[in-house]
């Protein structure tokens, strides 16, 4: 098996010289593989290691290296890798015989341009006299043709160099580059790893563990998934699709994306993958995935070479409609936005790098030309690319010579767009001022006089040509910091990466019809978290050229006084919007979860916001409050009619009869009875809840004392009429005073007591309803206000009770069975009270407690005061004492 190609064999240990016939051991070092759909490509650096005396050192290539396209060597030489060539032919090799050299086919126009630039950068160095003064900087520029092999491959040339037999067989000789710049792809530069990049954005590459020796001037696709992920975010869309590049740049890329979008509440309906060697079949299904989701917007995080591929299977199949939102690689790309087969993008958004302009470039790009480099073959394939003709025929398409770049219109003189042409420019400038920070800090005299920086660079030239120089070149890339002419400063992280500045471009179309990149925000990592990103939206332009920003969603946003539910078995942004439950609301939009109110608020009707309860109570505006106090106020107006036609007819048998003072006090309480209803309707205050509940148990006490010493006397009339009975003179007027002052007595005391000790009080009661306030009285001691109306009801039962024994007492006109009546229907109000009173809610309780009060003191002036009305005014002729003592 023939010796890998451009392989230097040497003593890793020693440095000692090494024959491939001497050696005893075999070690492999695993240098990076890239996969394929179709094959697999291993590269394996092999070093052989063996110890052999001094006079035995001889080092010396295997194999054949490749060769530089470009180079000018000098002083110090920088490498350079770019994808020249969009393709390499691939071969299929036998493993029998040397492999041949890779064939590479298309030109890459715009990667020249990176070339170019990467020379003009050098060029303007070598005639500063502030920069690297008396050193002049070289180039040995490879292509890679877009393989990850052939990448490796030249970054072995690089590091060896690229001659057959080396004239220094020293295996200590002078480096032949100092620094590589390089490679446009993440993968390939994954591969070489020890370079710095203008355009491998992968964030993997950031990993310091695992490569330790790489710088880039590009920010990381770290701060770009991000980005992404707030601007879908700021624009509203939930729901988006997802295509890739089958490679380190886009699978390091969605994959960063993806978490971000995740934080953010954003879902992925579906992500495609593919790369430009894929058959056509994988492209077609990609293309049937996107016609078939839902989703609005479309993230393409995909090489430039990978994503053209993809635009010309869905221009053949005419998919419109779509939000395109790109990575950098492709969305300043002026070959893409004047192709009118790809009209279908007008309205993409996406962060590109920050462009520049610099100045001086577009004349050097303009002056290169096939003389400069007879024997060049890249300059010549360059000038067939551009000016489409071949240096093979004579004919028309021949070219000559003579043709002028100035009158071309392409992807190579256009400089409107310098965004990742300033990074090759920088990258240059980077190593340019770390090996001047080099030089410029390990000087030491023993005068302590600093030298100028051309002694300095002179004398260390011949130092830093070996290998211990690359190492300390290295940190001090690590803390290099300068700013460019473009005004932009360059610094590196620990990482090895720039601050990441993004500019938010639209494509939009011109006056003239073209497609032009409408810078409409920006983002920058080194800004707090709510102002990194900044978007102009009402500059923007959507897919059509639409002033209507799309809408991207799974499902539709939940309205205020909703929450979602997610839909089972599938992403978090499909759901159904669910009103929220009693009691609760949510007041944005898309609300995950519904909240309570605080206990005085409650939803209202559409539940998106809390507002105060209803205070209820039993008001006088209400209607069942007018009806009792309508009621009321006719109990107190028959109560005064009685009383006052009593009055005028006082001398009369009837209203004398059985204690006409008696009848005088018993309307007074009457009144008081009705009156005491409208102490119960209207807000509950302090007050009026110590009142109400007093002055009902205090006038309704008096009302019954009274009965019940009517009673009493009707009784005991009676019996005084039996031969030697005296008990009259024990229930006289006198008597009956003090019964009906010391019965009231009792229940003042009961009241002032309950006052005193625990008084009812006002109370709001939010148990009872959960959308209203119950304002009521709370009693306090709920024993003070059943002890009251125990009291009541006792002396009650008891009045009932005698009424009842009396009923058949002889008499034309027996007042005991009127009191008998209004007992019995006074009972058995309050009776039916008390189940009413505790099971009533909020105002019906007080609404109950006014109707026993009305029923009772009714029941009362009926059935007692109504018959002697009766008599007065319908029968007189019955009022009189004949007719009171008939029997």
């Amino acid at each position: 098996m023939p010796s890998p190609k451009g392989i230097l064999i040497y003593d890793k240990r020693q440095h000692y010289p090494c024959s491939a016939s001497e050696v005893p051991a075999l070690h492999t070092v695993h240098i990076g593989m890239a996969k394929r759909s179709m094959s697999k490509l291993l590269m394996l650096l092999v070093v052989y290691v063996i110890c052999v005396p001094a006079s035995a050192q001889v080092c010396r290539l295997l194999g054949q290296s490749a060769l530089s396209l470009l180079s000018a060597d000098r002083d110090i030489n920088i490498g350079a890798i770019f994808s020249l060539h969009k393709s390499a032919l691939l071969k299929i090799h036998n493993f029998t015989s040397k492999p041949e050299q890779a064939t590479c086919g298309s030109l890459n126009l715009r990667e020249f341009k990176f070339v170019q630039t990467l020379i003009f950068a050098i060029e303007e160095i070598n005639n500063s006299t502030q920069l690297l003064p008396d050193v002049s900087l070289g180039y040995k520029i490879y292509d890679s043709c877009g393989s990850i092999a052939q990448a490796i491959f030249s970054g072995m040339a690089l590091m060896n160099g690229d001659e057959e037999t080396l004239s220094d067989t020293s295996c200590s000789r002078p480096l032949a580059v100092h620094a590589i710049v390089g490679e446009s792809n993440s993968s390939p530069t994954i591969g070489l790893a020890s370079l710095i990049s203008h355009f491998a954005t992968c964030a993997c590459l950031s990993n310091k563990k695992r490569y330790r020796s790489f710088f880039r001037t590009i920010p990381s696709d770290y701060y770009q998934s991000r980005a992404l992920a707030q601007l879908v975010k700021h624009f509203g869309w939930t729901w988006v699709g997802t295509v890739r590049s089958r490679s380190d740049y886009g699978n390091n890329g969605i994959a960063a994306f993806e978490e971000a979008a995740k934080q953010e509440g954003i879902c992925i309906e579906y992500s495609e993958a593919i790369f430009k060697t894929d058959p056509e079949e994988q492209f077609l299904k990609t293309i049937e995935v996107i016609k078939k989701g839902t989703a609005r917007v479309v993230l393409a995080f995909m090489a430039f070479g990978d994503f053209v591929l993809l635009l010309k299977v869905i221009a053949q199949h005419n998919i419109t409609g779509i939000q395109w939102i790109g990575s950098e690689s492709w969305i300043t790309s002026r070959n893409l936005a004047e192709t009118k087969e790809y009209s279908f993008l007008s309205g993409a958004v996406g962060f590109a790098i920050a462009n520049a302009k610099l100045v001086g470039l577009r004349e050097f790009l303009l002056n290169v030309h096939p003389d400069q480099e007879p024997n060049n073959e890249l300059l010549k394939e360059f000038w067939e690319t551009a000016f489409q003709c071949s240096f093979r025929n004579s004919g028309s398409d021949g070219c000559t010579g003579s043709e002028r770049l100035a009158e071309l219109q392409n992807e190579y003189t256009d400089v409107s767009e310098l965004r990742i042409v300033n990074k090759v420019y920088t990258a240059v400038y980077a190593v340019a001022h770390t090996l001047h920070n080099v030089f410029t800090s390990s000087t030491n005299t023993s005068k302590g006089e600093r030298p100028t920086p051309q002694k300095v660079c002179k004398r260390h030239l011949k130092k830093i040509m070996f290998m211990p120089f690359f190492t300390q070149m290295l940190e001090y890339m690590k803390d290099v910091s300068f700013t460019v002419k473009t005004g932009e400063k360059i610094v590196f992280d620990a990482s090895g990466d720039p601050v990441a500045r993004y500019d938010l471009v639209n494509w939009q179309p011109a006056e003239d019809g073209s497609i032009q990149f409408k810078h409409v925000g920006f983002y920058d990592s080194s800004l707090s978290s709510d102002q990194c990103l900044q978007v102009s939206q009402e500059h923007m332009l959507w897919t059509g050229n639409s002033g209507q920003l799309p809408v991207s969603v799974c499902s539709e946003s939940c309205p205020p006084g909703t929450r979602k539910a997610v839909q089972k078995g599938r992403p978090v942004c499909c759901y159904d919007c669910i009103p929220c439950a009693e009691g609760e609301i949510s007041n944005g939009t898309d609300s995950s979860a519904c909240f309570p109110c605080d206990l005085e608020y409650w939803p209202n009707e559409s539940r998106d916001r809390c507002v105060l309860k209803v205070v209820e109570f039993l008001t006088y505006t209400e209607i069942m409050g007018m009806v009792l106090c309508i009621f009321s106020f006719i109990g107190v107006l028959l109560t005064a009619i009685v009383s006052l036609l009593f009055y005028l007819h006082k001398e009369t048998p009837i209203v004398r009869a059985n204690n006409s003072e008696l009848s005088f006090l018993l309307l007074f309480s009457l009144s008081l009875c009705f009156v005491c209803s409208f102490i119960f309707i209207g807000r509950p205050t302090e007050w009026s809840c110590m009142l109400r509940h007093t002055a009902f148990g205090i006038t309704f006490v008096l009302c019954i004392s009274c009965v019940l010493g009517k009673t009493i006397v009707v009784l005991m009339a009676f019996r005084a009429t039996l031969p030697g009975s005296n008990v009259m003179k024990w229930f006289g007027p006198l008597q009956q005073r003090l019964n009906v002052v010391s019965l009231t007595l009792i229940q003042v005391i009961i009241c002032v007591l309950w006052l005193t000790i625990y008084p009812p009080f006002p109370y709001m009661n939010l148990s009872y309803y959960r959308e209203k306030i119950i304002l009521e009285c709370n009693l306090g001691s709920a024993l003070g206000f059943w002890t009251v109306l125990g009291y009541t009801g006792l002396l009650s039962i008891l009045c009932f009770v005698l009424a009842f024994f009396a009923r058949k007492l002889p008499d034309n006109f027996n007042e005991a069975k009127f009191i008998t009546f209004s007992m019995l229907i006074f009972c058995a109000v309050w009776l039916t009270f008390i189940p009413a009173y505790v099971s009533s809610p909020g105002k019906f309780t007080v609404a109950v407690q006014i109707f026993a009060i009305l029923a009772s003191s009714f029941g009362l002036l009926f059935c007692i005061f109504a018959p002697k009305c009766y008599i007065i005014l319908l029968k007189p002729e019955k009022n009189t004492k004949k007719q009171m003592i008939g029997k």
